[in-house]
């Protein structure tokens, strides 16, 4: 046979497997209403254990595992089919109506921000992004800013989340999983950082640097090549700003700080290296975070926060699921459960909108599952 021939006889075989396929979903549906009926799960998940037995018998090999492969597919788009067809008024469906329905069409533009450190920090520089005229309250941990939004005390918080040269910032992560917040929104920052030091310092003065290590970790050339001349200390501290002013008091000349411009002017600082991080595009993203969910006109991210089943094939069926809808993932982070077996949190960021239906759809059925899931917020970056 040639390849006409072979794509002719294949053509014929998809036709065939398009027809057995919508009488099988005829079927999904029909076991839906069933399971409504008598109030059964939707995942029976001996029954599909059996089947994958039967059909890697049937195929053996060397087709009987892209075969389980194959049917693991059509479990997951039969058990999407069926949620589609059950009751779906979940409490998060109610939430997200609810949300719609009530956030105002335009994003404030004067708001009391928590922001963790003190002024010149980044987190103020963020609020002040977002926030024309922002009340900027600020507290010495990210805990404290997640606690001053869950009590009421802060309409919004901000928290770097995430920073494109030296990765996520882990602390904020971590905190995530103990705390109930919502994203309203999420900024995108240029972060250009300066080495600042007391008037009359030199370079070669400097025997001592301190800031976040979130900073030092986005400076470690200039570190490194600083070093290389001398026996130079690294002090790492809750923030830059604390980093300015820790400078500013201490009376030394053998001491700087990696901080900002804004920084150097608050705390009459000299600034001895511009733009010392690693990449010119040195971006971090802070997530502006509320108490009530806030869903503003033109929404295009959601984040998550899921367990999976500690099983293989489990994250790979999620990401089949965002695929398949054709759901842009833009960022995945895992991050150990303490005390756990080896069990992780998954987060995501995906360009998706609840406005869509079967968006929707998809975020109650996990919201349904025996798995942990939260849905963190759908909102605009800027």
């Amino acid at each position: 046979m040639n390849r006409e021939d072979i794509r002719e006889k294949i053509n014929a075989i998809d036709d065939e497997l398009c027809d057995l396929f919508s009488k099988r979903m005829d079927l999904a549906l029909s076991m839906a209403k069933y399971k409504k009926e008598n109030g059964l799960a939707v995942l029976d998940q001996d029954r599909e254990n059996q089947v994958l037995h039967r059909i890697s018998d049937r195929l053996g090999e060397p087709l009987d595992r892209y075969g389980r492969i194959l049917f693991n597919t059509m479990f997951d788009v039969s058990r999407a089919y069926q949620h589609s067809c059950m009751d779906k008024n979940s409490e998060l469906k109610a939430r997200i109506k609810q949300a719609v329905e009530n956030t105002p069409s335009l994003f404030p533009e004067e708001a009391t921000v928590a922001c963790q450190g003190i002024a010149g920090a980044y987190s103020q520089a963020a609020a002040e992004k977002l926030f024309n005229f922002p009340t900027i309250m600020f507290f010495s941990g990210f805990e404290s800013v997640f606690n001053a939004v869950e009590k009421g005390l802060c309409k919004y918080g901000l928290l770097p989340i995430e920073n494109s040269s030296y990765g996520s910032v882990g602390r904020v992560y971590d905190l995530m999983k103990s705390h109930k917040f919502n994203i309203a929104r999420v900024v995108r920052m240029k972060i250009s950082h300066k080495l600042l030091a007391a008037p009359g310092a030199d370079l070669s003065d400097i025997t001592e640097i301190i800031s976040h290590e979130q900073a030092i970790g986005q400076c470690a050339d200039f570190i490194q090549k600083l070093g290389e001349t001398r026996d130079l200390k690294i002090t790492v501290c809750e923030n830059t700003a604390v980093a300015a002013e820790r400078v500013a008091k201490s009376g030394r000349k053998d001491i700087a700080a990696i901080s900002s411009r804004e920084c150097a002017g608050i705390y009459g600082l000299k600034i001895l290296e511009e733009n010392i991080q690693i990449s010119d595009n040195n971006y971090t993203r802070f997530i502006c975070i509320s108490k009530d969910l806030e869903i503003y006109p033109g929404a295009s991210k959601i984040s998550l926060m899921l367990t999976l089943p500690h099983k293989p094939m489990s994250l790979y069926k999620m990401l089949a699921r965002f695929s398949s809808m054709g759901l842009n993932l833009t960022k995945l982070e895992s991050r150990n459960i303490p005390g756990s077996d080896f069990e992780f949190m998954f987060y995501f960021d995906i360009e998706a909108s609840v406005l869509k239906e079967e968006v929707v759809d998809l975020l109650c059925e996990l919201d349904l599952s025996p798995e942990t899931f939260v849905f963190l917020g759908n909102y605009t970056e800027v």
